[in-house]
């Protein structure tokens, strides 16, 4: 079944504020929430379209991606959901998405308890981690998979992630088992209750009585690992890719965070990028300009020749066609551009002189004057 629009979703304008499209989203979420409807399938379903609409757009990176190719990930074909792996979003990310949008103000005057024990399920999940790779404009031209080296909290085997040297939790003395501490707050407007998740039991009501002298009670220790990317050809600086429950591991047994692999692409200093057009530029001499010529240049993939048609004019842009960046997530790829600028020796042997000097006597045309249609020409050229 195709997705909505996310802005439908919400029921907001394309350009939306994200105030207004928060303020959409905990109109929806209300509305729509499973406790509100207990046994109500539609109404859970609506809840998680809204959550996941909401959690793309209130991003500006994920929005600006979204708005670009719609719900067409640029990592699609990595097998990942779009946005950092929504494809698989479900009720429970969705609860995580409605906890951090009402900040844990006063949950259980709308819905119950029952909203903070789903909530608390995610609360030991452990932390993102961001890895920033760098790719030459070639790698991204083919497609690469990289190994990289990281550190990150990973699952305690001398107590297989539990934190307890013998296994055995107790309940928290400071919630009481419910991984949530309560204020209250009393003002000249009336009553406030303020919920936060407990930071003695991280939220999870329980605590170690006799802990781990590996982790010290937490269930996870800091060592590397080593991880292999899959990148798709055609990805720019910016594209990332999430990947999912493979970041740091959560406290005590928790669900453990996401990798994000954010994309950067060198600067090549043979080619521009454009797109998926890739410019190079090709100084040629005044014989090759005016007599045409068979040039060998470099391309992405190696050499290649190109005509140079006689007659030539600085800034003549010649196209190679599918020699530039595939394009992501589709077939095809764009087009290598040559631009052509006629060079000037800078210095000349006596016999380059003599042959300059009979040209110069004999040449039938002279250059066009520095008129509007010169200038007109120049611009087509430089646009082509």
């Amino acid at each position: 079944m195709a997705k909505r629009d996310y802005y439908e979703v919400l029921g907001v304008e394309r350009n939306a504020t994200g105030e207004e499209i928060k303020k959409a989203y905990r109109k929806l979420a209300v509305v729509h929430h499973p406790d509100k409807n207990p046994g109500n399938k539609e109404a859970e379903e609506k809840f998680k379209e809204v959550s996941e609409a909401y959690e793309v757009l209130r991003d500006k990176e994920k929005r600006a991606q979204y708005d670009r190719y719609g719900h067409e990930s640029p990592f699609a074909r990595s097998g990942r959901g779009a946005y950092g792996g929504f494809g698989d979003f479900d009720v429970g990310d969705a609860f995580d998405v409605f906890a951090r949008a009402f900040g844990g103000f006063g949950f259980e005057d709308l819905f119950g308890e029952r909203t903070h024990a789903r909530s608390r399920a995610g609360s030991n999940r452990g932390r993102d981690l961001q890895v920033r790779l760098t790719l030459t404009l070639a790698e991204v031209a083919r497609g690469v998979e990289k190994t990289l080296k990281i550190k990150l909290q990973q699952k305690c085997d001398n107590c297989s992630g539990t934190g307890s040297r013998d296994g055995k939790t107790g309940a928290c003395p400071d919630c009481q088992g419910t991984g949530q501490v309560r204020s209250v707050q009393r003002t000249i407007i009336g009553q406030f209750v303020s919920v936060s998740t407990c930071p003695r039991c991280n939220g999870s009501g329980r605590v170690v009585q006799d802990p781990c002298g590996s982790c010290s009670g937490e269930g996870r220790v800091k060592k590397e690992r080593t991880i292999k990317v899959k990148i798709p050809a055609g990805v720019s600086s910016g594209n990332y890719l999430t990947l999912r429950g493979q970041g740091n591991a959560g406290v005590r047994g928790g669900p453990a965070g996401d990798i994000i692999v954010l994309v950067e692409v060198e600067e090549d200093e043979r080619f521009e990028r454009h797109g998926d057009d890739i410019l190079l530029d090709l100084p040629i001499s005044f014989s090759q300009a005016a007599l045409g010529a068979s040039i060998e240049i470099e391309t992405l993939s190696g050499k290649a020749r190109i005509t140079v048609p006689a007659g030539t004019q600085t800034g003549k842009i010649l196209r190679m066609r599918g020699k530039g960046i595939p394009h992501l997530n589709g077939s095809g790829r764009g087009d290598q551009l040559v631009r052509l600028t006629v060079w000037t020796p800078t210095s000349v042997t006596a016999e380059e002189k003599g042959l300059f000097e009979e040209l110069k006597r004999v040449e039938s045309q002279s250059p066009p004057s520095a008129g509007r249609g010169f200038w007109k020409r120049m611009k087509e050229a430089f646009s082509a």
